[in-house]
């Protein structure tokens, strides 16, 4: 019986299960790929919630490998316009006042780990352990990264440098939906650069003075080094008062609804890396992009 099946199978007498190609409005070549894929049930349906982490690592992991001549923005947007993540931020409820110690103790014991782990151009395939920890409190954004990476390097002191070039974690955030945004750009040592407008052109730098009132304690202290290879683990407490942004001062944090996303980089280090919270969808690396920033909603 199971050789007549097979039989019959083998010259196409009897139907075998099969995949619909994606009906979303992807690549060619990546629905091809998507029409023998997993991903799809054989009634030709897409998981969204249970497969599209594992279908984002894939594209960007082996899509834009095998076709390296093929232009893959239009495609990173559909996977990002399917999945914007959306990041709860907890109130945090103290009374009294709060130093960056205390700050790190309340955050510590009341938060979850997030990640920043997704890679989104193929020819920088190096990606650092990296996760965070959010809340706010008393007005106060508190903001905590953990990082485990191969080399690290920290050149800049001066406020507002080009601290990027280093290894360097970053916190992007629109107060208001589709308005100009805040880039927060620490590196690891503690070095800030902040800035403020609607895309990586004309961008107006935070007064060096306001960036003062940013509480920031880093595990690897505050002095300058050279790159340092071998292995390195380290961590940076941030505290940003809602008076950093400067061009919001009605600002409310509770209950605000804004767009951000969260960065690490190091494009002078010897191993460039651009690992993101929220997929980014662009040829190449570039943070300033709002439309591909994910949702926070403060308690």
């Amino acid at each position: 019986m199971i050789l007549i099946f097979i039989f019959l199978t083998g010259f196409g007498f009897v139907q075998q299960p099969s995949y619909k190609k994606p009906t979303l409005p992807v690549d060619e070549k990546v629905a091809q790929m998507g029409a023998t894929s997993a991903y799809w049930n054989e009634q030709g349906n897409f998981d969204l919630e249970k497969n599209i982490e594992t279908y984002k690592f894939d594209f960007y992991s082996g899509f834009m490998s095998s076709y390296p001549n093929t232009n893959f923005a239009s495609c990173t947007n559909t996977v990002t316009k399917l999945k914007m993540k959306t990041l709860r931020i907890k109130e945090i409820q103290h009374k009294g006042d709060i130093d960056i110690d205390l700050a790190e103790q309340l955050l510590e014991n009341s938060t979850e780990f997030q990640y920043i782990e997704t890679i989104n151009w193929a020819e920088y395939p190096y990606k650092p352990k990296v996760s965070f920890k959010i809340a706010w409190c008393q007005d106060n954004i508190l903001l905590k990264y953990y990082v485990t990476e191969e080399n690290i390097l920290a050149k800049k002191t001066k406020v507002n440098a080009a601290v990027h070039n280093d290894s360097c974690v970053e916190f992007f955030i629109s107060p208001q939906k589709d308005g100009p945004y805040y880039n927060f750009e620490f590196n690891c040592i503690g070095t800030p650069k902040a800035g403020y407008g609607k895309a990586r052109a004309n961008r107006v730098l935070i007064n060096p003075e306001i960036l003062k009132l940013i509480k920031i304690k880093s595990s690897l202290g505050n002095l300058p080094f050279e790159e340092k290879t071998g292995g390195h683990k380290w961590e940076m407490m941030i505290v940003i008062p809602k008076e950093c942004m400067t061009y919001n001062k009605d600002i409310v944090l509770k209950g605000l609804k804004a767009r951000a996303n969260f960065y690490k980089c190091g494009d002078k280090t010897s191993k460039p890396h651009f690992v993101t919270w929220n997929p980014v969808g662009t040829e190449n690396p570039d943070y300033h992009q709002p439309e591909y920033f994910g949702e926070l909603k403060f308690e």
